[in-house]
């Protein structure tokens, strides 16, 4: 049944973007203080909507985040809690989310949307696992988690550039194949009700601006990395900004501003060449760092302009608000993430809830303003990110009670998130 004003004629339905960066920091963009990048496009996205100041990753890397977003549900149900490696010496090539999985991809098909992703995959390397066997009616781009932006070589030297299930060589920077390819899918169906997923490279390393040269090459060679691994950063950066620029000009231009949402965040905090802002941590930990990040919604019509919204929020809540937003019917499993609608449209607020991490062995668990992080080897650390947002006072010796209760929590998830979980063939 359609929700929150959705129709069910496939006219009226909306159109779905999602533009995710790659290692992209809470503080690497203009409009979230950043003093030196441009990214006008971006920033006026984050001010035709709604910005968000407390988003996070399900994941403080790459595959398990992306398996949160397509799924609508914790990774690790999925059987996906950590990177998926390119090197077969690692053991997890032959790893990918599995067939049963419900995605946000498919469960849209088959509410009448085509459906399309530009970029990375990183949910499995084998064609099994392409996008194009989970509910994708096309996919150009890798299925690593990364690639040489010129070559298309992975980080195994194997070439990785794909059209749908076939191995496809094209020649070009990654940013702007991308961003070509996200343009050309939006004129293909903008007769129709569409999602497109443009999951962008950018600024994963290896760190290569458009006026760069290839690093790896196809037949094992390699070519010494740029030095000025900053300067390259922040060319990245504003070069996935320009691909914004032109994702949103061509829905200007064929009239889709109205009728599409389009909803950009990251999939982890940034490395060491970033910026993660003010907050502690990093890509790979579960300090803020590792999982708060930036992202903006925007609809026209819909969502007031210049928006704010400081509500705890998660990838995983993307799926049952584009659910919602269709009309689409029910999973076929209960969701970790909830409908975003009320914050997005300012028509209410959500019920409060507990947010989960996990990587490694660290665990973190989030309620209101309250955050309670379990390090291996470490006691556990109480934050009150209201009045912390540094995670620099741990209160756990203050609050006693609270930090109990709130480990009993994240064993307690431990548990559940196991139970009938999806697992991964041994070899």
């Amino acid at each position: 049944m359609p929700a929150h004003g959705a129709a069910s004629s496939p006219r009226s339905l909306p159109n779905f973007v999602i533009v995710l960066a790659d290692d992209l920091g809470y503080g690497d963009l203009a409009c979230y203080g950043h003093p030196q990048v441009r990214t006008p496009h971006l920033d006026a996205l984050a001010a035709g909507g709604l910005r968000f100041d407390d988003f996070h990753s399900s994941g403080a890397v790459c595959s398990p985040t992306r398996a949160g977003l397509l799924t609508g549900r914790y990774q690790q149900r999925a059987g996906i809690p950590g990177v998926i490696l390119a090197d077969p010496g690692a053991g997890l090539r032959h790893h990918g989310l599995q067939p049963g999985e419900a995605t946000l991809a498919g469960l849209l098909r088959d509410a009448g949307y085509a459906t399309g992703i530009c970029g990375k995959w990183h949910l499995g390397y084998d064609p099994r696992y392409n996008p194009v066997r989970h509910g994708f009616d096309s996919f150009r781009g890798y299925v690593s988690g990364n690639v040489d932006y010129f070559s298309h070589v992975d980080g195994a030297g194997f070439p990785d550039w794909w059209d749908g299930d076939r191995l496809v060589p094209e020649e070009g920077y990654t940013t702007q194949l991308i961003t070509r390819h996200a343009v050309g899918f939006i004129e293909a169906h903008a007769h129709e009700p569409f999602c497109l997923y443009v999951a962008h490279e950018a600024v994963h390393s290896p760190y290569q601006g458009p006026g760069d040269g290839p690093v790896r090459m196809a037949d094992g060679r390699r070519h010494p990395e740029r030095q000025d691994r900053v300067g390259a950063y922040r060319e990245m950066t504003e070069a996935m900004d320009a691909g914004v620029g032109e994702v949103l000009a061509a829905l200007a231009r064929l009239g889709l501003e109205e009728r599409t949402l389009v909803f950009f965040f990251s999939d982890n905090g940034a490395t060491r060449v970033g910026s993660n802002g003010k907050l502690r941590g990093g890509k790979g930990t579960l300090w803020e760092g590792g999982h708060r990040i930036p992202a903006m919604a925007r609809w026209p019509g819909r969502i007031p302009a210049g928006s704010r919204c400081n509500v705890p929020t998660v990838c995983l809540d993307l799926l049952p608000t584009f659910l919602a937003l269709a009309g689409a019917g029910a999973p076929p499993r209960p969701l970790d993430g909830v409908d975003l609608c009320p914050l997005l449209f300012g028509t209410g607020a959500l019920a409060p809830r507990q947010i989960f991490w996990g990587h490694g062995r660290d665990r973190a668990v989030r309620e209101g303003p309250w955050k309670l992080l379990l390090r291996d080897g470490a006691p556990p650390a109480l934050f009150d990110l209201e009045h912390d947002l540094a995670e620099g006072d741990d209160l756990a010796a203050r609050e006693p009670a609270r930090a109990a209760r709130l480990r009993a929590a994240i064993s307690n998830w431990e548990v559940d998130v196991a139970r009938g979980a999806t697992t991964q063939p041994e070899d």
